[in-house]
C-alpha cells in the first residue's frame, strides 16, 4: 500500500489497510447489491473498493478536495459517485430511504455525525462506523456508565460492537485502537408522543453536572431550586441522590413525562 496518498493530521486522516477488518466491516454492516451506501471520508478508497463490489451503489462524501479528486478518476464510470463537500452540510434527504451509512471517519467528526444523521428527516436504516474504541464503548454504554451521547444514539438506534481495531493497523497510526459500531435505526421509536427538543432539554440538563447529584444538576441545568427538581425526580420514582449517568433510557423517560406535564 506504499502508493496511498499523504495523510493530513489536520483533518484527522488515518487510512485503513488491513483486509480482513475491511472485509468485516462489510460483512457487519450486511452490504448488499439492493443497498445504497454513503460512504463518509473515504479518504484514498481502501474501503471503497470493499463497498463497491457488494453494494448497489456508492456515494463517497470526501471532504478534503485533493482526495475527492485521486477518487473521482480511480471510480470513473463505475457505481462509486464521489462528491466533495462536508458531510455535516450534506443534504441526506437527496438519498434514497433505507441507506446505509458505512465509514472509517475522523475521530473528531464522530459526536456532530452521529447526531445529524440520527436527527434527521431521512435518518439511514444503518451506520456502521469505524470509530474511536472509547467512544464505541461510551454509545453502547448501560446505566451506571452512561453519558449524553449514549442517551442521545440509543434513543433512536439499536447499539452493536464489532471488532476492536488495534491503531498499528492504520497508515499512520492513531494514538489509540479503534473499534467497528453498527447502529441500527429503530423502526419504532423508542418511546411514543415524545417531544424530541424537550426531551434532551432534560437530558442535558441533568448532564450538565455530571458530577453532582440529580437534584444539584437539573435544578442548574433547569433553573429551577433544588426542592421543584427533587420534586420532579421523586414523582418520576428516581433517587434524587443519583447521578446523570446511572439513570436507565426508561427513568429518563419517565422523568421528562413528569416535567413536561
Amino acid at each position: 500500500m506504499s502508493d496511498l496518498p499523504f495523510a493530513n493530521k489536520t483533518l484527522g486522516q488515518h487510512w485503513l489497510t488491513d483486509l480482513p477488518t475491511l472485509e468485516h466491516i462489510c460483512d457487519f454492516a450486511s452490504v448488499n447489491d439492493a443497498d445504497t451506501v454513503l460512504e463518509v471520508g473515504p479518504g484514498p478508497g481502501t474501503l471503497t473498493e470493499y463497498l463497491a463490489k457488494r453494494a448497489g451503489k456508492v456515494i463517497a462524501v470526501e471532504y478534503d478536495d485533493k482526495l475527492a479528486l485521486f477518487l473521482a478518476a480511480k471510480y470513473a464510470n463505475t457505481n462509486v459517485l464521489v462528491l466533495s463537500e462536508d458531510i455535516l452540510q450534506f443534504d441526506l434527504r437527496t438519498l434514497p430511504k433505507g441507506y446505509k451509512v458505512v465509514a472509517n471517519i475522523p475521530y473528531y467528526l464522530t459526536s456532530n455525525l452521529l447526531r445529524v444523521l440520527c436527527e434527521s428527516s431521512n435518518p439511514p436504516a444503518s451506520m456502521t462506523l469505524l470509530v474511536q474504541k472509547e467512544v464505541a464503548e461510551r454509545v453502547a454504554a448501560e446505566p451506571g456508565a452512561m453519558s449524553l451521547l449514549s442517551v442521545s444514539v440509543q434513543f433512536y438506534c439499536e447499539v452493536h460492537l464489532g471488532d476492536v481495531v488495534p491503531a498499528h493497523l492504520f497508515t499512520p497510526p492513531p494514538k489509540v485502537d479503534s473499534q467497528v459500531l453498527r447502529l441500527t435505526y429503530r423502526d419504532k421509536p423508542l418511546f411514543t408522543g415524545v417531544d424530541t427538543k424537550q426531551f434532551f432539554r432534560v437530558v442535558k440538563a441533568g448532564f450538565s453536572e455530571r458530577r453532582k447529584m440529580l437534584r444539584s444538576s437539573l435544578s442548574g441545568g433547569l433553573q429551577i431550586d433544588k426542592p421543584k427538581a427533587e420534586t420532579y425526580l421523586r414523582a418520576a420514582n428516581i433517587d434524587p441522590n443519583k447521578r446523570a449517568q446511572e439513570l436507565s433510557m426508561q427513568q429518563w423517560y419517565e422523568l421528562y413525562k413528569t416535567i413536561d406535564k
